[in-house]
C-alpha cells in the first residue's frame, strides 16, 4: 500500500527537479516556464495527497484554482515570449536583459 509519505516524497523530489531546473538553465525562457509549472504542480500533489489522507474535499478543489491559474500564466507568459521573439528574434534571457530606447 502507498502511504502518505511516499506521495510526500514524490511532491518533493518533483519540487527539487524544478528548482534545479531553474537554476541550471537560465538561459532559455521556455525551460524556466515549464520548470515553474513543474513547480506548481508539485505543490499540487502534495495537496491531493494531504487531502486524500485527511478525507477531506478542501484541498482537491484548492487544486482546482491553482491549475486555473497555472494555465492563465502558461498562457500569458506564452504570448509575451511570442512577442518577445517577434520583436528580438531570440527568447534567450541574457539578450532579453538589455533595454532599448
Amino acid at each position: 500500500m502507498i502511504t502518505l509519505t511516499d506521495y510526500l516524497l514524490l511532491g518533493a523530489i518533483l519540487f527539487c527537479l524544478s528548482v534545479a531546473g531553474i537554476f541550471i538553465n537560465r538561459k532559455n525562457v521556455i525551460i524556466l516556464l515549464m520548470s515553474i509549472e513543474l513547480m506548481l504542480l508539485a505543490v499540487n500533489f502534495n495537496f491531493i495527497a494531504f487531502s486524500a489522507f485527511m478525507n477531506d474535499t478542501a484541498g482537491q478543489i484548492f487544486v482546482f484554482f491553482i491549475l486555473t491559474v497555472a494555465a492563465a500564466e502558461s498562457a500569458i507568459g506564452l504570448a509575451i515570449l511570442v512577442v518577445l521573439f517577434r520583436n528580438r528574434q531570440t527568447i534567450n534571457v541574457t539578450d532579453l536583459d538589455t533595454m532599448r530606447g
